[in-house]
């Protein structure tokens, strides 16, 4: 984050950190009380601290992201095992390496909106997916190959995991919290795409369709990449039909299969009456 010049006569905090690790060695001054409370992980970890470790999630990608000058950003959910086509062989199923596809159609959509993004010296329009693999990576793939900045919401997960190379580093974060991350999704979305996957993909899509739903959030264009995978996978009509959505919840998305076509109805998109 950038130095801002101090409004205040006080020492700040990191001037207190290093001074407090120069005092002298005693039984008062190794006890954890002694500690700074902000520079204490074991304090800062406790479990009711967990709405100021909420603050500070919510906050610190906030602030670097205003510091960049991001204003909006098009959003890339998708499946984290969908292969790049020249790894297809690799997938661990014939329908994963059928859906490889995809992964060139979210890398060429990310490299589209980036060269648009770039007339706004990188303001708007800055591709953000969850910065891991498959068409997470294919998405910020195709913002560098562009030339401009992409963001990458990774999060803490059981077995290890690391951004794809491709996030732009200064803005790659990590979460704990699922919500905060969510959150950072959809607080500068212009637009969300939906590439098929498991369940990280579909809790993300019907969390951000819901929002929208229920006038939570403004209406903006929601495209769902693959008609007969996303049809295959929810019966949309069979939802309406039944009455546990409203026929018009069905207008709330648009079904595309290329890269193009999604650029087409984001140019074209009205906010539904």
């Amino acid at each position: 984050m950038k130095d801002e010049p101090r409004s205040h006569p006080f020492r700040d905090s990191v001037e207190d950190i290093a001074a407090a690790k120069r005092i002298p060695d005693t039984p008062q001054t190794r006890a954890p009380a002694y500690r700074l409370a902000f520079a204490d992980r074991d304090f800062l970890t406790r479990e009711e601290l967990r709405p100021v470790r909420l603050q500070l999630e919510l906050l610190k990608p906030q602030l670097i992201m205003d510091e960049r000058g991001i204003e909006t950003t098009i959003v890339l959910f998708g499946g984290a095992r969908i292969p790049a086509p020249e790894h297809r062989d690799q997938a661990r199923t014939k329908a994963l390496a059928d859906l490889s596809h995809y992964y060139d159609e979210a890398r060429r959509f990310a490299k589209m909106m980036t060269e648009r993004s770039l007339a706004s010296y990188g303001r708007e329009n800055v591709i953000c997916t969850g910065g891991g693999p498959g068409v997470m990576e294919a998405g910020n793939r195709g913002a560098d190959e562009a030339g401009g900045q992409s963001i990458g919401l990774n999060i803490v997960l059981p077995h290890e995991q690391a951004p794809n190379a491709y996030v732009t580093p200064d803005l790659s974060f990590n979460f704990h919290y699922f919500a905060i991350r969510k959150m950072h999704f959809l607080m500068r979305a212009k637009a969300i795409c939906v590439f098929p996957g498991g369940f990280g993909t579909m809790d993300e899509m019907f969390e951000s369709l819901t929002l929208i739903q229920t006038g939570r959030m403004k209406p903006i264009p929601f495209l769902l990449f693959g008609r007969e995978w996303w049809e295959k996978v929810v019966n949309w009509n069979h939802l309406a039909e039944a009455g546990v959505i409203s026929p018009e919840d069905l207008s709330l998305f648009a079904m595309v299969e290329t890269a193009e076509e999604a650029v087409s109805v984001i140019d074209g998109w009205q906010v539904p009456a």
